[in-house]
């Protein structure tokens, strides 16, 4: 009888029965139920059915298992019992702590860092998805060919020149995942620029970009929806958006501004898919303002804030790069608990509570959000000819025009704008 695992292939099917363990070191400020949840939210995000969720404490790791040996037959107990064929590891494992458990289990199984791999993998929809997703799978398997092959004891060659015993099969494998990698590399180099040709043009206009930023599933694509009346993917699903989307939208005091919906971050994220994604991320480096999506119903909140900020440093955004933080999913709080946070709210110039979902606070984050892009503007006293209507238009798509009045051959205006464009204006 299947058990939705091929042994062969080294691959896991949808649907299959899984147990997903939690190795607690007792290291972590995220509770262990919580971290459980998510682990078991990322299996059901490519299908597959998770049976059991067992936490086990670690003292001290088993350069072998990872887990103590009793621990490991307690744990094959509970794989055979509920017929599992996959059990997931919430942590990073060797390759010799991966194959040593799958023998101990009888089991395939697979890390965090695996499993993630495996989600994005099946949802990279664009072209440019998969060559990083491709590039990060090469990445993480290079260091696991021991395991990944049966093959791996034939030599090849050779006599003559090439002389000696050969060249192994792992050494050959090896060589032919460096050169993919390479040349995934090169097309992920082109992408970069063809992005940075565009991401010019923008400034040359100049439009602002504003980024959207948080744990996965915060909520970031429902907000983007509501924002720009599109309809990109937006389900309670870990990792239902990869691709980045940028739309065009209108903001108070600003004819048009450009929002980023991006890719969820998650804690441990591979540093693989870091790597990878950095085409895709160079969106948010480049952003004029982040708006950090935050799920406040999520007993983890603060501890997913950290992760997000730490994820941030780590692909190299400015500190200094204006941010601001959208407290979204108000309507899964009780009522004591959103009056706390609306109080908290209030007290803060860099924080707005709302629900993307309903569309509680959406207008007022419109105006903070605007609020923040043109708090570097000036007003400016300018006169300009009654017949230069291309000026005045001009004015009024890149700023706020507070007065305007016109006497005969001229045009008197006050209006707010950016420094930069208020140059860009005297030069035109």
């Amino acid at each position: 009888m299947s058990n939705g695992f091929d042994r062969d292939r080294d691959e896991f099917a949808r649907g299959a029965r899984v147990v997903v363990l939690l190795p607690d070191r007792g290291d972590s400020s995220r509770d262990a139920e919580a971290r459980l949840e998510e682990s078991a939210g990322l299996a059901a995000a490519i299908g597959l059915e998770v049976v059991d969720r067992v936490a086990l404490k670690v003292r001290q790791p088993r350069p072998a298992t990872l887990i103590g040996s009793g621990q490991v037959e307690e744990l094959a107990t509970r794989v055979r019992m509920e017929e599992a064929s996959l059990v997931i590891v919430d942590a990073a494992l060797t390759p010799v702590q991966q194959r040593n458990l799958e023998t101990g289990l009888g089991a395939k199984v697979i890390d965090r860092t695996g499993l993630i791999l495996e989600i994005f993998g099946e949802r990279a929809a664009t072209a440019e998805g998969r060559l990083q997703v491709e590039l990060a799978h090469l990445d993480y398997q290079a260091g696991r060919l021991v395991r990944s092959w049966t093959h791996l004891e034939r030599q090849r060659g050779g006599f003559g020149f090439l002389g000696g015993p050969g060249e192994t099969q792992i050494e050959a494998d090896r060589r032919m995942i460096r050169d993919r990698m390479a040349r995934l590399r090169r097309e992920l180099d082109q992408v970069s620029r063809t992005r940075g040709l565009h991401r010019d043009r923008r400034q040359r206009a100049p439009w602002p970009v504003i980024a959207l930023v948080g744990y996965t599933n915060a909520g970031k694509s429902t907000l983007f929806n509501r924002l720009t009346g599109a309809h990109v993917m937006a389900e309670n699903l870990l990792f239902a958006t990869l691709d980045p989307t940028l739309r065009q939208i209108s903001l108070p005091g600003l004819d048009k501004a450009i929002l980023s919906d991006t890719v969820g971050f998650v804690s441990d994220l591979p540093t693989q898919l870091v790597a990878a994604f950095k085409a895709t991320l160079e969106e948010v480096v480049s952003a004029d303002l982040l708006v950090h999506v935050r799920d406040v119903a999520h007993p983890d909140t603060e501890a997913q804030r950290a992760d997000v900020e730490s994820v941030l440093e780590e692909i190299g955004v400015d500190p200094a790069t204006p941010r601001f933080e959208a407290w979204n999913k108000l309507d899964l709080l009780d009522d004591e608990r959103r009056a706390e946070l609306l109080t908290a709210a209030e007290r803060r110039t860099d924080v707005l509570a709302i629900s993307a979902l309903t569309g509680e606070g959406i207008d007022d984050l419109s105006v903070k959000i605007a609020a923040r892009l043109t708090a570097g503007h000036r007003r400016y006293h300018l006169t300009l000819d009654a017949g230069d209507g291309a000026g005045l238009a001009w004015l009024h798509a890149h700023g706020e025009v507070v007065r305007q009045e016109t006497e005969e051959l001229e045009s008197h205006v006050e209006v707010r704008l950016d420094p930069a464009d208020y140059e860009r204006f005297l030069q035109r």
